[in-house]
């Protein structure tokens, strides 16, 4: 049996997010998650994740947000009208590599970092990023220096398929994250930093594509220790200020939580690590 891990974005995103992810750590269906820094609640929201009783050994990671239109805790990556953060687009496009301010970026990482290890009295298990901001041109480099000084024990999410062959005929979004981790996973090999060998979880929300659908296929995907991204929730008020991606959650939550998880588990002879 491969041993992977399942691990739920966005935790402290809002209250129905962090309520839906505890539910299902309680239930044995996720053995890791992200958490978001920036937002009030915090330490509450952390109070009651160390509490909920987990089946299987749990991993909290910190979930790094360098977009999305929020205040930072320290400061933006790129200069904005108001000093919040960028937009996806903005921080992902290749215009906005030489606009990027590398000191504000390290300094951001560790406000979070700090805030994190406050609130949880630890240092994160593992380090990744909301809209894969760890995987920007002009973040990864600083990225992994910085979670290799403030968090040395800790591993950081990279997002290709154990096979790069398999970006041939991956959907788009799989193979621009796929691309972008080739030279992530170069850069953490130097710096020492532990990566996982295989990802899946990508898929375009908009779109056709629907996450039960895709289930089977992305737990098949993964090797040994391989990460699968989801983004289970209950919309609330809150989540719908902050995010647009809302029924999609709502669909991850009734499947992560229905019984074709462990049916889709041991079909790819998959358990949680």
């Amino acid at each position: 049996m491969k041993r992977i891990v399942v691990c739920a974005d966005d935790y402290n995103l809002a209250p129905g997010v962090s309520k839906a992810i505890r539910e299902l750590i309680a239930a044995g269906r996720l053995n890791a998650t992200s958490v978001m820094t920036l937002f009030p609640g915090l330490e509450e929201e952390a109070k009651a994740l160390l509490a909920t009783p987990a089946p299987r050994r749990l991993q909290i990671g910190l979930h790094l947000t360098l977009s999305g239109g929020f205040r930072p805790l320290a400061a933006s990556p790129l200069p904005t009208p108001d000093g919040k953060l960028p937009s996806l687009a903005e921080l992902h496009s290749p215009k906005s590599y030489f606009k990027l301010n590398r000191k504000n970026i390290a300094d951001e990482i560790e406000a979070q970092c700090r805030a994190f290890e406050k609130a949880f009295g630890r240092a994160p298990d593992y380090v990744d990023g909301h809209h894969h901001c760890q995987l920007v041109a002009g973040v990864q480099k600083v990225f992994l220096e910085t979670v290799a000084k403030l968090s040395p024990n800790a591993w950081v999410r990279q997002c290709a398929p154990a096979r790069t062959s398999a970006l041939l005929t991956a959907d788009n979004k799989t193979r621009f994250l796929g691309l972008l981790s080739l030279r992530f996973k170069q850069l953490a090999r130097k710096a020492g930093v532990p990566v996982n060998p295989s990802f899946s979880g990508a898929y375009n929300y908009a779109g056709d594509q629907k996450f039960e659908d895709l289930f089977p296929r992305f737990m098949g995907e993964l090797t040994d220790g391989g990460v699968m991204m989801c983004h289970p929730g209950h919309v609330d008020d809150t989540l719908r200020s902050r995010d647009i991606l809302l029924e999609p959650r709502e669909a991850e939550y009734m499947l992560l939580a229905s019984e074709r998880f462990p049916i889709a588990m041991k079909a790819a002879g998959a358990t949680l690590a």
